[in-house]
C-alpha cells in the first residue's frame, strides 16, 4: 500500500484559498495570490523536495482545472521539472459533474470517493494532493491520508476558505522531522497520521489523562 501526502499553504489564521493568484478563486475573496510575495529560495526547494517520488496526483475540481491550464505548458521553463513530473503522472479528479479531462493521464472519481481512493492509494506509492481544500475536507473526516505537509505563512487575513474547517475529526498527528523556517518566515510543517484520538489531561496532575 503507498500513501496519500497532503500538501497545504495557509496563513496564520490557517486560510487556504487561492494562494498562488488572484484568478484561483476570486469569489468574495480579495487577498488571491498571497503567498507569491512570501516566496523565497528556502521554501521552495522545500515544496520541490515534497514533490520527488510522486507518482500519482489526487486532486479537487477546481485545482484540477487550474492545473491543467497551466502545468501542460510549461515544460522548459523555470518549473520545467515540477512540469515533466505532472504531465507524465496519472491525475485523478474528484468531481461530481463533468470536467474536461484533456490533460493527458487524468481520470475523474467521485461516485464512491473513499473506496475510489483507498483504491488509488493501493495502486500507487505516493499520491499527492495539493491544495484542493473541499477534497482535504473528505480525506480527514475520513481518515484518508499518511502525510501532511504543511506551510504556514506570517500574516493573517481574517476571510477566506480555512484548509482545516468542518471536516476534521479528532485526529492524532506525528511531527515527522523539525520544523524548518524559510527567510521569509514561512515554516514547514510536516506530519504523519497517528493513531487513536485526542486525549485530555488536567495540568495540575499531568499524569491523569484520558485518550487512546
Amino acid at each position: 500500500m503507498g500513501r496519500i501526502q497532503i500538501e497545504l499553504f495557509a496563513t496564520l489564521d490557517l486560510v487556504g484559498q487561492a494562494p498562488g493568484g488572484p484568478d484561483e478563486d476570486p469569489v468574495g475573496f480579495t487577498f488571491g495570490g498571497w503567498q507569491a510575495p512570501l516566496m523565497d529560495e528556502a521554501t521552495g526547494a522545500q515544496i520541490g523536495a515534497a514533490y520527488e517520488g510522486t507518482d500519482a496526483l489526487l486532486l479537487g475540481r477546481r485545482t484540477y482545472d487550474i492545473f491543467a491550464a497551466f502545468w501542460p505548458h510549461q515544460e522548459g521553463g523555470v518549473d520545467s521539472d515540477i512540469a515533466t513530473l505532472f504531465n507524465s503522472i496519472p491525475k485523478y479528479v474528484a468531481s461530481r459533474g463533468k470536467p474536461d479531462l484533456s490533460w493527458a493521464g487524468s481520470t475523474q472519481i467521485g461516485r464512491d470517493l473513499a473506496a475510489e481512493v483507498r483504491e488509488i492509494r493501493d495502486r500507487h506509492e505516493n499520491v499527492k494532493v495539493v491544495g484542493s481544500l473541499n477534497l482535504v475536507q473528505t480525506l480527514l473526516r475520513e481518515k484518508l491520508f499518511d502525510v501532511l505537509d504543511l506551510w504556514l505563512h506570517p500574516l493573517m487575513l481574517g476571510a477566506g476558505k480555512k484548509v482545516f474547517d468542518s471536516g476534521a475529526v479528532p485526529t492524532n498527528l506525528t511531527l515527522l522531522e523539525p520544523p524548518a523556517a524559510g527567510t521569509k518566515g514561512t515554516v514547514h510543517l510536516r506530519y504523519g497520521l497517528a493513531p487513536g484520538t485526542p486525549g485530555t489531561g488536567d495540568l495540575s496532575n499531568p499524569d491523569r489523562s484520558t485518550g487512546d
